[in-house]
């Protein structure tokens, strides 16, 4: 029996013909329909069918590629599961040193808002009158009144 190498690469030749052309073209739809898919893939299952090969006799490379990435997803699951564990208990403790601090600082804000509203209190029992006088500085030159704002002023007194 002929040995072949671990990897052999065979090559198919599409001509110009009508038939060629209508297969390339029903394969290049296979694998738009079938992205898992390669055209090693379908050439494969195309030759064990067209030689009537028995099922039972076909290996199953899905198996052992499936099994390795089964045991990959495994293994980032458990370390995501390692991860939770690790972060969550310190975020969940973070988290409530955060509050307490809130707590606090509003507790805090809330005596200082008391201790002031007692000093003005205190400080002043009574308001005192303020009162504030304009004054009119008849040395400043009058200021020069837009065109357009004493158009629009007589407007508007007229209105």
């Amino acid at each position: 029996m002929f040995q072949w190498p671990k990897k052999v690469v065979k090559s198919v030749t599409f001509n110009p013909s009508v038939a060629d052309e209508s297969l390339l073209a029903v394969v290049e739809d296979c694998l738009e329909r079938l992205p898992d898919k390669t055209f090693s893939d379908i050439c494969k299952q195309a030759l064990w069918q067209s030689l009537c090969i028995p099922e039972t006799v076909k290996p199953s490379p899905k198996t052992v590629a499936t099994d390795s990435l089964e045991k990959k997803i495994d293994e980032l699951q458990r370390q995501v599961a390692d991860l939770e564990e690790r972060f969550f208990p310190k975020q969940s403790h973070r988290l409530e040193t955060i509050e307490c601090h809130i707590l606090q600082l509003t507790q805090q804000m809330a005596d200082v808002v008391n201790i002031l509203s007692e000093r003005s209190m205190i400080e002043s029992p009574s308001t005192p009158d303020i009162s504030v006088s304009y004054t009119t500085d008849e040395h400043q030159p009058p200021e020069e009144v837009d065109p357009v704002i004493q158009r629009l002023s007589q407007f508007v007194d007229n209105f």
